[in-house]
């Protein structure tokens, strides 16, 4: 995304002039989330003293400061620390836009997993594969997410799970972990679900892709 994050850190880039941190942080708010925790690394100041401005409303938002770039595992290990948690947690990628994102979903979601899925270790969302992802990252068999293969048709992953804290309990806080390899195991053992999502999604990752969403 350079040169816009030469002095910009992505999740504070503007979509149709909304910050991309907010068109979540907005969803999350109306949906009912109290409990809030944001990774940041580059330019993380900018990103705390942004995200101060929800802490008059019903959020209790705190901030996770990664003095390395911990990779998404490393990085949701490291905020998990700052949870309650008694099993499962939402989390979303802070580059990716998806205005029509189901957050009025998660929770029953969660209960569904406790219920009908106690050993699952994720739920993930899924998209149709954009121009830049044509091989996609995943298949979906009905709710089980398999890692590709050459015979069936693959999906996206959008940047948004539902995961429960047993799938890191192998990082140890402030360790360089990737999520993908994580994901790949837990798949081996049948223990991540997913539905395809069919609402507007990009993953802003080129100030190209940017241009063209405020066009």
């Amino acid at each position: 995304m350079r040169p816009l994050t030469d002095h910009t850190p992505k999740p504070l880039l503007e979509v149709q002039g909304k910050k991309l941190i907010d068109w979540h942080m907005d969803g999350l708010l109306k949906n009912g989330f109290t409990q809030v925790v944001v990774n940041h690394a580059w330019l993380g100041e900018q990103v705390v003293a942004h995200v101060s401005q929800f802490k008059s409303t019903a959020f209790d938002v705190q901030c996770s400061k990664e003095l390395t770039a911990l990779e998404t595992a490393g990085g949701l290990r490291q905020g998990m620390s700052l949870m309650k948690l008694d099993d499962y947690f939402f989390a979303i990628n802070g580059d990716v836009f998806c205005p029509s994102f189901p957050f009025e979903r998660i929770q029953n979601i969660v209960q569904q997993l406790r219920v009908d899925h106690p050993t699952s270790l994720a739920y993930l969302f899924l998209v149709q594969n954009p121009d830049h992802n044509p091989q996609g990252d995943f298949q979906l068999e009905g709710l089980l997410v398999k890692d590709k293969d050459v015979k069936g048709s693959s999906l996206t992953f959008s940047g948004a799970g539902i995961y429960h804290q047993d799938l890191f309990k192998s990082i140890k806080i402030g360790e360089i972990a990737k999520l993908a390899p994580i994901l790949r195991q837990a798949m081996s053992e049948n223990r991540v679900l997913g539905e395809a999502l069919s609402v507007p999604w990009v993953d802003v990752g080129t100030p190209e892709r940017l241009a063209e969403l405020n066009k």
